[in-house]
Formats: C-alpha cells, structure tokens, sequence
C-alpha cells in the first residue's frame, strides 16, 4: 500500500478529517475565555439564584417546573424519533423521507446510467457527484416547488467507490484491510466527482423530481475552468506555469458547506485543501511557512502522481490558488466561476449570508481546524435587489474580519486590512494579496481566539442572532479549563450564540453567549447543558452543519456520532433557542451507520427539508453487524448486485409532511 493511499483509508475513518492543529500562537482559546467568563460572572450568578430558590422549593419540583415550562414553550411540534444505529435512514413519524439524488445518478438527458463496475470520467461528469455535503436552493419564478438545487460534493472515499480496491491480507496474524494506489482513470473519476451540481428540480404530486433536461442543470469539477477575482487576482504568488497571469485556475477542491447569496448566486467554499498536494518545496521557498500553516502537503490524494500542478516540486505556487470562496452565476451554465478573494484564504467551512440595515451583504465564515477562528466579510457595496447584475461583483470588495471574544461576554470583530494595526510590512506582509494569502497568520497576529473547530456559521434574520458550530477540539488541554467550563478534550463540542450590537449584522461588536455544550447530559463529568425537557433522543454531539427555517427555528446537522462516541448515529437536530424551552433538543432524522449529516435546507415555504446524507457506510467497523473485515470482504462481490437503494451511495434526501404542510409544526 502506498503511504498516500493508506493516509486516504486512515483519514477517512477519523472523526477530525481536519489534520493536526497548526496554529503556532499563544492566542487565548474559547475554552479558557468561556471558563473566565463563568466563573467570574455566571457561575457566581447562577449560584445564588439556585441557592436560594433551593432554599424554599426541592430540587425535583424545579426539574418538573422546567421541563413544563419547556414542552409548552417549544416551537417544535412533532414525535421525537428514536436514537439508534443501523444502516438506514429513519425521520420522526408523520413525515417522508424520499432519496432525490445519489451518486451517479444521471443529471442530463444524454447522462449514461450509473455502473459502478465501468465507472469513467465521462460519464462521472454527466452524473451527480460523490459526497454531497452544502444544499441550496435557487427558486425559479419565485417558486418554492420549482428551483434549482444546488450541492457542494466535498471529497471521495475510494474505498467505497471502486470494487476490489480493497484486499483483506493477513498480518501478524490479524485481518487487515489494504487499499491498492489508483490508477490514472481513478484518479480522472475522482476529479470528476469533486465540485459541485446545479440541477432543475420540481414538486409534482407532493414529491419532488429531477428534471434531467433543465436547461440550467451543470456540473462544477476540480477540471472546470474558474477565474481569480478580488485584491489578489495576477499577483506573483498566484503565478504558475499553465498560468502566467495568474487569473485562471483549474477546478475546486473540497467543497463543504456553502451558501447563496441575496442575489442568486452559489457560493462554494473550499475547506481541507491541504490533503490535494503532494511532494516537496524547492529549499528555501518563500511559501513554506505559509503552507505549513495549512498543513500542506497532506498527500492524502494521489492527483500529484498524475497532474504536475498537485505537486509542489513542479507547482510551487498552486495551493495559493486553492483555499478561497468560489461563487457560480447559476442562471449562465456556460459562466465562469469566480473565487473571490477578498473573502480571504483558509479552510472554508460555509458562506452564509444576511442583508445588513444599512445594505451592505455580510457572509459569516469558519475556519474549520481545531483552534482557528471565526471569521466575517461585510462587502463595501450595497445590495440592489431590483437590479441582480448590480450585485455580481459585490464579493470582490469588501472588509474581512476575524472574532476576538472577550471573558465580559463581548465580541469584537477585527479588520484584516493591510496596514492596520500588525499587518503591515515588518511583519512580512507587502500588501492586502499577501494579509489574504495568509489570512490565518493575519488573524494570528490580531489575536483572535482560538475556536473548536468553527464549521457552519448562521445568521437569523428572525432573532437578530447568530449561531456558530464549534464541532469538538479534542486536543484541548485540561489547564486550559477550570470547574466552569469542565471539558478538557472537548469530544462533543458546542453552539455559541452572538447578538451583534443594535442588530446590525455589519457592526464590530456584539454578545455572546453559550448556547449549548453538547454531549449526554446523563453523564456528569461531560458537562452537557441541555434543558431538563430534553430527552434520552434529543441531545446531540458534533454539531457541524445548520440552518434556520423561515420562522426562525434552529435545525442542526451532526458529524462524528457513531457507536464509539455517542451510541448513536449523526442526524438531524431541533433546537430550541428563545423562551422557557431554550435549549430544548429533538431528533428528527438519523443516518445509517458510517454516515455524516450534512446540509440540511428548508425550502422557502418550510414544506421541504433537503437533507445530505455524506459517506454511508465508512467507519462501519465501529459497529459489530456490519464488521469492517467481512464489509471489505463482500464489497467486491456484492457490486454486480448493486441495488439503488444500497446506503454506500452518498444521497439527497427530501423530507415532507405526510399530507402535506410545514415541518415541525
């Protein structure tokens, strides 16, 4: 086995695919502001308040009073689905949950038919990609039963896609599954697979449908031409051999979450680049620092074997041309996908955006790595929505800022512009090109603070709140916690909630608040802080992807449950955030084993959750009935038998109200 295709199988199974924590600062992290914070402030608070109603009223009163209070005042109405794990999917009783797409399935009238067994480049570029993770939805005619829907397809698990890529070999006595290199046409497929999907979709009947010859239905890939836009487009360290302008690059890479925009656009953003890059810098380069900083190279992939642009020997410059926030016109199947680097350059974990009071657009962007941080991007221009083509350049000019959260339970948003306070010459940096390039070292120098692992970011038009996603950061320190915050390791992660001042999206400050630290409750020394309402079901771990309904109503997405870590497979989540059922959680949807919950969306009238259902099957060997060794052992035999509705397929999953109307309601 080669060492790239082991590091492939290896990294597949982890519940942090993010790579080894690579920030160098001593920069305060949420963990210890959170335990300053608490136990200066609201422990103390808290404290007397429990003491003295505990003098007069018994402790079991109160969690009867509180889970009363709760049930009456949630926003959620339906029957709680139960946890569990198996390998299919399950949603709460009373609602449908149908497959939409999955991987392969034919996207065009001229698609061929999905085989896995003669799988090609070609016919991958006619089909629906490996992985989707981001789900949008693009109304057509201001329709909520007929748009586009659009869906990021983060990276592939060859293992999973290619029969007899897999040997069971006998070592030490013991069964061990062997991954052989791929071939240059597996790699082609690969590529293929990668980017993204537009595709005319419609509601008939109550259930929705593909349209295979929707005008406007495309394919993104790592193969697809896109354009350098914004402050560092044509700069030097952007230059390569294929493109000395360096204005054009090739494809995108690792897609996770996303957005679109006010506008109508789709925003693609582009997460774990380092694992695409293999082979060494020439001695001496200038860009060894910065691309240690990411963790490049990885080599988890194969690509540089076959494509001299993913080999550092041969492309030096390539990874600064990978890192960005790629936005698709999605009315033009023939446009050119712009990344936008005003946005800065990181391991993009989403884009969603907000129309501020004064007009301006703010995106609200993770940086998905154990201690990186919490960025936002407020573009100069205003937002025209009578005029789309007014819009279309908005995200090339713009302040990015990065969060520093403060123990008092303020937030200050930091701008990363060159020449204020540290980012300036004497710190390496020539211009904004370079504070962009290296957005992280930027941030690093502000000092922002050091997050656990930021993924989706949602801002509620509803509430005027946010809600950040911290995943987990097991490399948390114990002498970074204290009795306030007791989570050294923090294997569950948890949602932080800001208000920005006055409700302006666009402002520099703000509040924050904890608004859940996820885990099961019934265990002490986790630390959970799930309302008493919430039920053996309803608490969660990982929090990663969410979304918020039109009326409001957080949902969220996890990644990283499964038999070891939470006896429970990923799903989806209702979480309560305002009034007495504050922090109030119910499951709703689950995965089958070895899946990752991605997406979800609501579609514009809530009768529609789109749900991602990401690498079915991986990490079974977690689970007794479905055993890794014997898994590997069928894989190749069990292909010729292929059945659509087999969980090894990545899917979209549709979920409607039996009868029709809202969900949850």
């Amino acid at each position: 086995m080669t060492d790239s295709a082991e590091t492939r199988f290896r990294t597949s199974q982890l519940e942090e695919n993010d790579g080894p924590p690579v920030n160098p600062t001593d920069n305060r992290t949420m963990g210890e502001i959170i335990a300053a914070r608490f136990s200066r402030r609201g422990f103390l608070k808290g404290s007397l308040a429990i003491s003295a109603i505990a003098a007069t009223v018994s402790p079991l009163a109160l969690v009867a009073a509180d889970e009363a209070r709760a049930t009456e005042a949630s926003a959620f109405k339906f029957d709680e689905l139960e946890a569990g794990i198996d390998d299919k999917h399950h949603v709460a009783p009373g609602y449908d949950a149908d497959v939409l797409l999955r991987w392969g399935d034919p996207l065009f009238a001229d698609s061929p038919e999905f085989d896995p067994v003669k799988q090609s480049a070609e016919a991958q570029a006619r089909q629906f990609g490996y992985n989707n993770d981001y789900v949008g939805y693009i109304p057509i005619d201001g329709s909520a039963e007929h748009g586009l829907l659009v869906v990021n397809h983060e990276y592939t698990n060859p293992h999973l896609m290619f029969p007899g890529i897999v040997k069971i070999v006998e070592k030490d006595g013991k069964k061990a599954a062997e991954v052989a290199p791929l071939s240059k046409e597996q790699v082609d497929v690969e590529m293929a697979a990668h980017g993204g999907t537009i595709v005319e979709i419609r509601k008939e009947g109550g259930k929705w449908q593909v349209v295979r010859d929707g005008k406007l239905n495309r394919r993104i890939m790592s193969t697809t031409e896109m354009a350098l836009s914004g402050p560092v487009a044509g700069h030097d360290r952007v230059k390569t051999n294929a493109d000395p302008s360096g204005t054009k690059v090739i494809g995108t890479v690792n897609n996770c979450a996303g957005g679109v925009t006010p506008w109508g656009t789709y925003v693609m953003a582009e997460e774990n680049i380092h694992g695409y890059f293999s082979g060494e810098l020439p001695e001496g380069h200038k860009e060894a620092a910065n691309y240690k900083r990411l963790g490049i190279p990885e080599g988890a992939y194969e690509w540089g074997a076959h494509y001299d642009r993913f080999d550092l020997a041969k492309e030096p410059n390539e990874p600064n041309r990978f890192g960005w926030i790629v936005e698709v016109d999605v009315n033009d199947p023939n446009s050119v996908p712009r990344k936008r680097t005003a946005m800065g350059r990181f391991k993009h974990e989403g884009a969603e955006s907000i129309v501020a009071k004064d007009g301006r657009v703010v995106f609200y962007l993770g940086d998905d790595e154990r201690f990186d941080y919490v960025y936002k991007f407020v573009t100069k221009g205003t937002f025209n929505p009578n005029d789309r083509a007014a819009n279309m350049n908005l995200l090339d000019d713009g302040t990015l800022h990065v969060a520093k959260f403060a123990e008092d339970g303020s937030v200050a948003w930091l701008p990363i512009v060159f020449g204020q306070g540290p980012l300036t010459a004497e710190n390496g940096f020539a211009g904004q090109a370079d504070v962009l390039i290296e957005t992280r070292r930027a941030a690093d120098l502000l000092s922002a603070t050091k997050m656990d692992r930021p993924e989706d970011i949602q801002p509620n038009a509803g509430n005027g709140k946010v809600y950040v996603m911290l995943t987990n950061n097991s490399k948390r320190k114990a002498d970074q916690v204290d009795a306030a915050n007791p989570r050294a390791e923090n294997a569950f992660g948890h949602i932080i909630e800001i208000v920005e001042d006055g409700g302006d999206f666009a402002a520099t400050k703000g509040k924050w608040e904890v608004l859940l630290k996820c885990g099961d409750p019934s265990v002490a020394d986790v630390g959970a802080t799930f309302s008493t309402a919430t039920t053996a079901n309803g608490w969660f771990g990982m929090p990663d992807n969410c979304a918020v309904d039109s009326a409001g109503r957080l949902w969220v997405a996890t990644d990283g449950q499964g038999p070891k870590a939470t006896g429970r497979t990923d799903g989806l989540w209702a979480v309560d955030t305002e009034g007495a059922a504050r922090a109030t959680s119910k499951l709703f949807f689950r995965v089958p084993i070895g899946a990752e919950m991605c997406g979800p969306l609501f579609a514009p009238d809530d009768q529609t959750a789109f749900v991602a259902v990401q690498h079915p099957g991986d990490g079974g060997e977690d689970w007794e009935a479905f055993g890794r060794p014997s898994y590997y052992e069928d894989l190749s035999t069990r292909w010729p038998d292929f059945k659509p509705d087999m969980p090894v397929r990545p899917s979209v999953v549709a979920i409607t109200r039996q009868g029709g109307g809202k969900i949850g309601v």
